[in-house]
């Protein structure tokens, strides 16, 4: 995991000390957008000295010279040519006052990170914050570096004690920087609690000040609230995301949210928003998009919805996938629309439960022959789940032909059903009242006639 550009950062820290030999050295160290590290010399610094709380020595000329060498090498890219420079300087160490030992072993420090030997690199800042009487700044910026890459080597619990000792050399509490940081190595060490102090601090901070909270901050609170089951604070965090970081993922996200907390209203009115900005491109959003349409009552935009989505291809048709389809249309009493669509849906099926919905829909249609057949063939599949439904079909298909003897027969075959034994003893008075007044009719026609 980088934290930052070596060769840019090493020349900056050893310009900044070059030109400004006499300065205490104040290095800014801020964090990127991934809460990791950017440091520099800050132009406050370069341009005036910064307030000197603690006496400290001058660096000579004679050590400038030689960090002069380094820098020149270093720039050069002859990285193994600087530190035999520096290497020399160091057989005088005992000859170097305290700062000049701590800009020696820093200039070590960003070195060895250049080479990627971070562990030399943390050994090289250490001594840096050992050394007595240097400059406050140097020491805070040395010790956030040192808890950065103790973070690199997951030295967590190293990283939040070279956070806690910033604190105590600063006499303060940390800054969101540092917050962020801490929340990050607790988050590592799965100490969610304290990460979530942590990061919600550096986050309420940020909000009081007016400012808004970088990214990468609030999807670490949301995911510690995850793992600390505070769903409705999740809630509160993926808003925001969506409010101040429009992304697809965070609306999407959001809605499924209040999905789990059965807020399906406002899960709807989520997904609806996000497809109508593009942001509900995958399979599984857009058929979760459908089921909210018709679960809310909008059966005909579910079906409108995935109908077109099965056409250009996005939703694979399937036998669940046009049964749910045929149902909205159903729902929406689209009756014409559901036709073809069950049709397809029950071609791939083995049983005859969808050519009985068929028959159903045949039924609402009005196309009493079509309703028969489709129910003679759902018979003829079997496994169905509700014969007596496809007898109480066919009875009233043949009752509409005024076909009564088939009609009652079927109604008789149906009253077997225990769900349907009073809908189907009912139809059967009625079909039997109904034939007994045709005879009538038509054997006073037949009177007339003679």
């Amino acid at each position: 995991m980088k934290i930052f550009k070596t060769d840019k950062i090493i020349k900056l820290v050893l310009s900044s000390v070059l030109l400004f030999p006499g300065v205490i050295f104040n290095q800014a160290t801020t964090l990127d957008q991934n809460g990791w590290l950017h440091s520099g010399v800050s132009v406050a610094a370069a341009e005036k000295p910064a307030k000197k709380t603690r006496k400290t020595p001058a660096m000579r000329e004679r050590i400038y010279s030689q960090l002069a060498r380094a820098q020149k090498l270093a720039d050069d890219n002859k990285v193994t040519e600087g530190l035999a420079v520096l290497d020399r300087v160091k057989t005088r160490i005992n000859q170097l006052n305290s700062y000049e030992k701590a800009m020696l072993w820093n200039f070590y420090g960003f070195i060895y990170y250049g080479k990627s030997d971070t562990p030399m690199a943390i050994e090289a800042f250490e001594k840096v914050v050992s050394q007595n009487n240097i400059p406050e700044s140097l020491e805070l910026s040395t010790l956030f570096s040192l808890a950065q890459l103790s973070m690199t080597i997951e030295e967590y619990q190293q990283a939040i004690d070279y956070l806690n000792r910033w604190g105590h050399v600063k006499k303060s509490s940390l800054d969101n920087s540092g917050l962020v940081l801490k929340a990050n190595a607790y988050y590592s060490m799965k100490d969610y609690s304290r990460a979530e102090k942590s990061i919600s601090k550096a986050v309420d901070t940020t909000i009081k000040q007016g400012k808004l909270p970088r990214e990468n901050w609030l999807v670490l609170k949301r995911a510690l609230h995850y793992e600390l089951k505070h769903s409705e604070k999740m809630v509160e965090v993926s808003e925001q995301l969506v409010r101040h970081y429009s992304k697809p993922k965070y609306w999407i996200e959001l809605a499924s949210l209040y999905g789990e907390l059965d807020k399906t209203d406002k899960q709807l009115a989520v997904m609806e928003a996000a497809y109508q900005q593009g942001f509900v491109t995958k399979r599984m959003d857009v058929q979760t998009l459908a089921q909210l349409y018709f679960l809310n009552g909008a059966p005909y935009k579910s079906a409108k919805l995935l109908s077109e989505s099965i056409e250009s291809g996005l939703v694979l048709e399937n036998m669940k996938i046009l049964n749910y389809l045929a149902q909205a249309w159903t729902s929406a009493k689209e009756y014409k629309k559901a036709v073809p669509v069950l049709i397809r849906a029950a071609n791939l099926s083995k049983s005859g439960n969808l050519d009985a919905k068929l028959a159903e829909t045949y039924i609402a249609l009005e196309q009493w022959d079509n309703a028969i057949e489709s129910s003679q063939v759902a018979k003829k599949k079997g496994h169905l789940d509700h014969l007596g439904n496809v007898n109480m079909v066919i009875g009233i298909a043949y009752f509409n032909k005024q076909k009564f003897s088939l009609a009652i027969d079927s109604f008789e075959e149906a009253s077997n059903d225990k769900k349907q034994k009073k809908i189907a003893e009912q139809w059967l008075r009625y079909a039997e009242k109904e034939q007994y007044k045709y005879q009538q009719l038509k054997q006073g026609s037949t009177d007339v006639g003679h």
